[in-house]
C-alpha cells in the first residue's frame, strides 16, 4: 500500500491507475527497486503499462530484472558504481526523454540529490524518509509518502480501492510479494538477523522467524 499511495495519490506521483493504464511512454525511476516498497511499485507500475521504468539498485539486480520488461525500455543502474555513475546511467537510459516522475523508496545516501540532477522542472518526486529542506530544486513538486494516509477519512474511497486491487494482484499472480529467508533458531535466531540486516546482507529478501522453532520454548 506504501507504494500504492506513492506512485497513485494525487497529491504525490499522480500516475494513472492500473485499471486506467497508462497510454504514452511515461517515464519512471525507483529508487531502491529491490526494496520491498520499490519492488511492489515496479509491479504495479507494470500494472498501469508506465514505462520505461528505470530501477536503481545494487545487489538485489537478479531479483529486479524479473520484475522489469526490457522490450519496453525498462532498465537497471547499479548504485554501487557511484553517485555520478548513477546520474548519467539514468540519462542513457532516458535515451533523450524527459523524466518527470521518481519514487525514491530509499531517501538516503544522496537518493534524492541524484534524482534532482535528472527530474525536469515541473517534475514530482516521492520519499518514503523526510530528506532536507531545500535538498530537492525548485520547481520539482516534492511530497513524503506516507501510508498512514488510507487512515484518514479523505483517503478511505482510494484505500479500499486500491487494497482491492492489490487483493486482486495476489490471488491472479502478477503481484509477487518479496522473497523470503527462513532464519533457524526462531527467536534465538533474532540477533544473527538483526546483524546480517546491519551489515547489509538482506538485499531483496525478509527475514521469518518461526517462534515454534526456538529451543526450549
Amino acid at each position: 500500500m506504501t507504494s500504492a499511495v506513492g506512485l497513485y495519490e494525487t497529491k504525490n506521483l499522480a500516475l494513472n491507475n492500473p485499471w486506467d493504464p497508462a497510454t504514452e511512454e511515461t517515464p519512471l525511476v525507483v529508487y531502491g527497486g529491490a526494496s520491498a516498497v520499490g519492488a511492489y511499485a515496479i509491479q504495479l507500475a507494470n500494472r498501469s503499462k508506465i514505462h520505461p521504468i528505470i530501477a536503481v539498485a545494487g545487489r538485489g539486480i537478479p531479483f529486479v530484472e524479473s520484475l522489469i520488461d526490457r522490450s519496453k525500455g525498462d532498465a537497471i543502474v547499479d548504485y554501487r558504481e557511484g553517485d555520478d555513475a548513477v546520474v548519467e546511467g539514468i540519462k542513457k537510459a532516458l535515451g533523450g526523454k524527459k523524466l518527470f516522475y521518481a519514487y525514491d523508496a530509499i531517501s538516503e545516501h544522496n537518493s534524492y540529490i541524484n534524482l534532482g540532477k535528472v527530474l525536469e522542472v515541473g517534475g514530482r518526486i516521492t520519499n518514503v524518509l523526510p530528506v532536507p529542506e531545500g535538498a530537492i530544486p525548485s520547481g520539482i513538486h516534492q511530497t513524503r509518502t506516507s501510508v498512514g494516509d488510507v487512515f484518514r477519512d479523505e483517503y478511505r474511497d482510494f484505500a479500499r480501492v486500491h487494497f482491492g486491487n492489490i487483493k486482486e494482484g495476489l490471488e491472479a499472480g502478477w503481484l509477487k510479494p518479496h522473497p523470503h529467508e527462513v532464519v533457524p533458531g526462531g527467536l534465538a535466531g533474532i540477533e544473527k538477523g538483526l546483524t546480517d540486516l546491519k551489515a547489509g546482507k538482506a538485499s531483496a529478501v525478509k527475514y521469518v522467524f518461526r517462534i515454534s522453532e526456538t529451543p526450549k520454548l
